[in-house]
């Protein structure tokens, strides 16, 4: 295994990790401080920490939008807002299970990248992602229901949260598709705008519901009380895991370093059972089936992508025979 390989399976694996640990970590947090606080005063301080590095490695003139600072603002709001509010929102109505189930949310983003794009592109996926999208949801329900189909009789307690989880994980794929409509900037800039404003956005967010008394402003003494967990969040998940992921899929490739955010519900298992979290069997064989459809997915991609790369192999060497025999 080449130092590339290595460094990049390092940082994919600090990434997929951090976001695994992620969800345990806010649930602690939540506790204290309201959702939508937690969510604004998170990446406010990592806003500030990607303004300075980008003022340092780009200069004042990477903060130009150059005509783009709608889609900035969309994308921004659908990645650091809507993501944000919304899964910690619908996590922390869910109690203890939420943390299970907004983690496994989060392993289905690869999947519902697929059906977004089939959506809109009409073109149906192979058959193979069709399979796997089918098993990864079966083992998503079996976690969201823990195997008790009294659930959906009762599917009017967790439905608003489950839809506040499921929407704000369609942000961030939304929020991911968006790099493409500027392909000519660095990472690191798309990053930091897109964070900025999406951040002043939730920062209306919040005043608004403040002023309407939808939501109480936390007390300076909660918001203290959480600092371990508040920096943990700001640090590796909102940061680290940010950089680490995007450095670490342009070493091995989207088609490789994808299969490291199957250690997102392994780690959000193994924290929440040192936790005290007592996991089921239902949480514990649903989490493991998405896993498996995941992998299989993209096992057989590799291996499609391998068989009609020797395929054009061959038929470029029989083509050059030809022409050396005429």
């Amino acid at each position: 295994m080449n130092k590339q390989i290595m460094t990049g399976s390092l940082l994919c694996l600090i990434a997929s990790m951090s976001w695994g640990a992620m969800f345990p970590v806010s649930h602690i947090a939540l506790q204290q401080v309201n959702p939508l606080y937690f969510s604004f005063l998170r990446y406010f301080v990592v806003a500030l920490i990607l303004i300075v590095l980008l003022w340092l490695k780009e200069g004042r003139a990477a903060f130009r939008f150059e005509g783009g600072g709608k889609k900035l603002l969309f994308f921004g709001t659908m990645g650091f807002t809507i993501y944000n509010m919304a899964v910690f929102q619908g996590q922390h109505w869910m109690g203890a299970a939420g943390t299970i189930v907004a983690s496994i949310m989060e392993v289905l983003m690869p999947m519902i990248s697929i059906a977004m794009i089939w959506t809109l592109t009409r073109k149906m996926p192979p058959k193979y992602t069709l399979i796997s999208m089918v098993i990864a949801l079966a083992g998503a329900i079996l976690v969201i229901t823990n195997g008790k189909w009294t659930f959906f009789t009762l599917a009017g307690q967790h439905l608003l949260p489950l839809l506040l989880i499921f929407a704000g994980v369609v942000g961030w794929v939304v929020y991911s598709m968006g790099g493409s409509h500027f392909a000519g900037w660095s990472t690191l800039r798309y990053s930091t705008l897109t964070c900025l404003l999406g951040t002043l956005v939730s920062f209306v967010v919040v005043i608004v519901s403040s002023a309407f008394h939808w939501i109480a402003v936390p007390d300076w003494q909660d918001v203290w009380s959480v600092k371990y967990e508040m920096s943990f969040m700001i640090l590796l998940p909102g940061l680290a895991a940010l950089l680490s992921w995007n450095a670490g899929i342009r070493k091995l490739s989207p088609l490789n370093g994808i299969l490291f955010i199957n250690f997102v519900p392994i780690t959000t298992l193994v924290l929440m059972y040192f936790q005290g979290y007592a996991i089921s069997q239902f949480e514990l064989y649903g989490t493991l089936l998405v896993i498996f459809a995941l992998v299989l997915n993209n096992m057989v991609q590799r291996n499609t992508l391998r068989t009609s790369s020797t395929s054009s192999r061959i038929r470029f060497r029989l083509d050059r025979r030809k022409l050396f025999q005429r």
